[in-house]
């Protein structure tokens, strides 16, 4: 696990370069409302910057029992329950928020009547029902995580209300007892908030539920597992692969970067009758079938003894250990995962640092250029009458008037601006996409056949699709519309003005894009005669409508962010222009009322002349360190 902890360093070290950077920056003045936007987006990032590993398996593959090893061994003994049949009955999230005091955070099942989505909850506390953790007690943390395996016994009819139960189901049907209730999970979602080093580098482990839980659960399919930078399927060496494993595998995991299959209990494979290199052979056999079924290549799947790597972490057997072959596994997670994730920051900071480095090299040269003028200017008036230097008195003057009239012309355009960023915002408005929302609902309970619900579904994916699309065409509008205005008043102005910044909304038309094509996975082909399908679709489309409203959030944002720095580049320029206008007027005028040296005045010009251009070597250095930062990595390949 060293890997992790050195990547949360390399992390911590940029960012304390990045910081210095912008502190040097701001220093110098040199950094406008546009780049701090930009700092404060890449400190954030490397701030919040989390690696989730999500663990997905039937019951009683030893799902649970594999993080333990994997994670919890130096507690001494198991932190999360495992045992024999279901042990985890509810999506559960490991993770660190410092904010937090340790304890496990618990959503009712009951959560699931309404049209709220598992993720619209997360920013409600009062949602959830919140356990301390005494960590001085482990034995009594291990009870207190037992909340995860707690169910309750409902009438079907409650059961129904929650999307748990299909009277139209035989599988489900069988479980009823005679009372007529049937056993349910007690909790809709647990987040458990431990001080792990692990968990405090920005590690977030997963234990999903089992496989029928994956296809009931819409948070686990529409935004966890797609989400998780890793998946480990769990499968066992005695059961192989089972037609449900095979389902679940291509309908929500599927083949690619950061997808793993694990074939744990190899141990029931061990035996003393056989030598060990048969025992090996028939690991390998299975392990070759386990592949050809999943589509994986034979070293995408990974045999294992969860339980034996467990014992032998705790007992300190490290023959026991090795025999595990847990070692082959912690290295493919780790040593390849994490220099892909640092790969990926790293050419997203990169890009960060070069538009704050362009930033700064269009304000040191603007004023720069506004230094030589005042410099050439000065000296033209070396030998020269207090007649000439009166007429250079009246020249700025009236430069100055010049520019005053310029920036009353830029009103007329800054109306235009405000009317094009009104139009922006009712494109991504949420009133409109709820709207949307209220009229698929209503479509889909009018709908007589389940069949005829996935055309209301539809037709919203292509709505908020074309909504951000129009908004995109609308961005484009406003950015030609200020490169335009942004060249005129440089050329009328002689200034060397940088254009404002591109903001692009398609990673949030590729979020909708992804979303529908998980909605298309589980629905698009499958029947949805029984009732229970058609239940599960309407749920469906809960999580989905709040999968949406929150990509439409993060696009108002950037929209927001946008906008209000967009024309960042030209009024720092204005500013610092104007002042310089003013400077130049009161100069001249005092060297024309004989009351500064002219001499003493072009030195201090040509002082500041020096101190800039020291300025602008000291900056390129930090940011070259920073770049240096960015460097110190591996270059592993992604997870195949």
């Amino acid at each position: 696990m060293q890997d992790l902890q050195q990547y949360g360093a390399w992390r911590a070290s940029v960012a304390a370069s990045l910081d210095g950077y912008g502190t040097a920056l701001r220093e110098a003045g040199l950094i406008d409302a546009a780049g701090e936007q930009v700092l404060a987006r890449a400190l954030g990032r490397l701030r919040d910057d989390r690696l989730s590993v999500a663990f997905v398996a039937e019951f009683s593959r030893g799902k649970t029992e594999l993080i333990n090893a994997l994670f919890f061994a130096d507690y001494g003994q198991r932190i999360l329950p495992s045992s024999a049949g279901r042990t985890t009955m509810c999506p559960t999230e490991l993770l660190w928020d410092a904010q937090l005091p340790p304890c496990i955070r618990l959503l009712p099942i009951e959560t699931r009547a309404g049209q709220l989505s598992t993720g619209d909850y997360r920013d409600d506390p009062g949602a959830w029902t919140v356990l301390p953790l005494d960590l001085d007690d482990p034995g009594a943390m291990h009870e207190t995580l037992r909340q995860v395996s707690q169910t309750r016994h409902v009438a079907t009819g409650e059961a129904e209300r929650y999307g748990l139960f299909d009277p139209e189901d035989p599988d489900l049907a069988a479980g009823v007892d005679a009372d007529g209730h049937i056993e349910i999970p007690r909790w809709r979602h647990a987040i458990i908030n431990l001080p792990h080093p692990l968990l405090k580098q920005g590690l977030v482990i997963l234990d999903t539920p089992g496989l029928n839980a994956i296809g009931t659960e819409p948070e686990l399919t529409l935004n966890l597992i797609p989400n998780a930078h890793a998946v480990l399927f769990v499968l066992a060496a005695d059961t192989g692969v089972t037609r449900s494993d095979i389902e679940v595998w291509r309908t929500h995991i599927g083949a690619g970067p950061g997808r793993l299959a694990v074939l744990n209990k190899i141990d029931a494979m061990w035996d003393e009758l056989k030598s060990p290199v048969a025992v090996q052979t028939e690991i390998a056999r299975q392990q070759h079938d386990v592949a050809r079924l999943l589509g994986l290549d034979a070293g995408q799947v990974y045999p294992v003894s969860a339980h034996k790597a467990l014992v032998g972490r705790i007992g300190g057997d490290m023959d026991l250990f090795e025999r595990s072959r847990m070692g082959a596994l912690e290295s493919a997670l780790f040593h390849q995962l994490i220099p892909a994730r640092r790969t990926i920051n790293a050419r997203q900071l990169r890009a960060d640092l070069e538009i704050l480095a362009a930033g700064q090299h269009v304000l040191v040269a603007a004023r720069l250029r506004e230094l030589v003028e005042q410099l050439q200017e000065l000296r033209s008036l070396r030998g020269k009458n207090q007649g000439m230097i009166a007429h250079m008195v009246r020249r700025v003057e009236a430069e100055k008037k010049e520019f005053d009239a310029g920036l009353f012309k830029l009103q007329g355009t800054r109306a235009v601006f405000t009317r094009l960023s009104t139009e922006l915002y009712t494109l991504v408005g949420m009133d409109g996409l709820q709207d949307r929302t209220e009229t698929v609902r209503a479509a889909m309970s009018a709908a007589r056949f389940a069949t005829g619900m996935r055309a209301p579904v539809r037709n919203y994916f292509a709505g908020a699709r074309a909504g951000l699309l129009d908004a995109c065409a609308k961005v484009d509008e406003i950015k030609s519309m200020m490169d335009a205005m942004h060249r005129r008043f440089a050329a009328e102005h002689g200034l060397s003005l940088a254009l404002p910044q591109a903001l692009s909304l398609t990673r949030h038309v590729d979020e909708i894009d992804a979303i529908e094509t998980l909605f298309e996975r589980q629905f698009g082909t499958a029947t949805l005669l029984m009732t229970s399908r058609a239940t599960l679709l309407e749920r469906f489309f809960d999580s989905i409508a709040s999968r949406v409203r929150r990509v439409y959030r993060a696009a108002n944002a950037d929209v927001e962010a946008w906008l209000k720095v967009a024309n960042a580049p030209l009024e720092t320029q204005i500013r610092q222009h104007r002042d310089n206008l003013r400077q130049r007027q009161a100069t001249v005028q005092r060297i024309h009322d004989a009351s500064d040296s002219l001499e003493q005045k072009i030195g201090a010009f040509e002082h500041g002349q020096a101190e800039l251009e020291s300025t602008r070597i000291r900056l390129a250095a930090i940011a070259a360190g920073v770049t240096t930062q960015l460097a110190a990595q591996s270059h592993s390949p992604d997870i195949a």
